[in-house]
């Protein structure tokens, strides 16, 4: 019997350390945003996991979302929808239901952050990032405190030197918002009258781009602009006369977030990539790369008092009094298309 016992343990043993192994090996095929994860955290998942990290990049929701669309959420593990294009994936049926039992660190997410109306009780997806589209402003040629809203994008000496977003919901959003409505709206009367807003100020725009809109502020090609938060860190941090404001009519807010293709071949690996980000230390060194706002709340306990104090990646509550997250549109992203399209053909 002592015999058997000992035959069974170790066998059990031995099975154990197969699935480890499977576990710790083979690879993790994450598509994400560019400028998103430093790569020495990549090398040490690797490292530490056995796990590789076939790792590619795209520049917008959209392209993302076309891609897997086209691959019917297969060839790629892991993706990093922003909240509004995570409801309509699930309905498209491209990502698949998260093990939570698998994710033992989604507890050091902030609350607030979950549980939101794109994806209820977070079955589909978990919080990386957060942040904002806000102003950046060239304060040696304006005084930035005499920048408030939305609105002063209009003075005469900024013609021809705004950049705005190529990402519709941020440009549109914040339209939106300077017009008195929500980033969310899908009546017409509302998108009317944002577009309008941008019609107007469509002349004195000199960029529409997400990427190259930080090289233009930095360079000094264009004064003002929208701009995502942590790109205005990164542009301040290269040129130190550059100020990020938030507008008294609010911000569009945005949360990107972890989720695995309905197609998947390491879905294992993935959850355990998913994990290891979610760990307060790398989800600190994310931040401090990028400087965009995180969701761990371990996290912000790591940082130092500088972090901690920067308004960029720590907005106050009276920053953030008028700010929106962004949200599935629904049959209302159609409408949103037109007016965009409409826009940027100037027809």
């Amino acid at each position: 019997m002592k015999k058997l016992t000992a035959l069974l343990v170790l066998a059990a043993c031995l099975c154990s350390f197969s699935l480890a192994a499977v576990a710790a090996s083979g690879e993790v095929v994450v598509y994400n945003w560019s400028d998103y994860i430093p790569q020495d955290v990549l090398n040490d998942f690797t490292k530490e996991t056995g796990i590789k990290v076939v790792y590619s990049t795209y520049e917008s929701n959209e392209a993302m979302y076309a891609k897997i669309k086209l691959l019917k959420g297969k060839s790629y593990d892991v993706v990093c929808p922003s909240t509004y294009f995570i409801a309509q994936m699930i309905e498209d049926e491209l990502l698949m239901p998260l093990n939570r039992a698998k994710l033992t660190n989604m507890g050091n997410i902030d609350p607030k952050l979950m549980n939101l109306p794109f994806d209820p009780q977070n079955r589909y997806s978990v919080p990386y990032m957060w942040g904002s589209a806000g102003l950046i402003v060239n304060s040696a040629k304006v005084d930035k405190n005499s920048i408030t809203s939305w609105h002063d994008l209009f003075r005469p000496e900024f013609k021809g030197k705004i950049m705005l977003s190529d990402d519709p919901r941020d440009t549109i959003g914040m339209a939106l918002l300077a017009t008195g409505s929500t980033p969310n709206a899908k009546d017409e009367a509302s998108l009317k009258k944002a577009f309008n807003f941008l019609e107007k100020l469509r002349p004195s725009v000199r960029v529409f781009d997400v990427t190259a809109g930080k090289r233009a502020i930095v360079n000094e090609e264009v004064i003002i602009g929208l701009i995502w938060n942590g790109d205005a860190q990164l542009a301040i941090d290269e040129n130190e006369d550059l100020a990020f404001i938030y507008p008294k009519e609010g911000v569009p807010l945005w949360a990107d977030n972890f989720a695995i293709t309905a197609g998947a071949a390491n879905v294992e690996n993935a959850h355990i990539f998913i994990n290891y980000m979610l760990r307060p230390k790398v989800a600190l060194r994310c931040l401090e790369e990028y400087g965009y706002s995180t969701p761990n709340l371990k996290a912000l306990k790591l940082m130092d008092k500088d972090l901690r104090s920067n308004r960029i990646l720590n907005p106050t509550a009276a920053d953030l009094k008028n700010a929106v997250m962004l949200d599935s549109l629904g049959e209302a992203q159609k409408l949103y298309n037109q007016y965009w399209d409409k826009l940027i053909s100037g027809k």
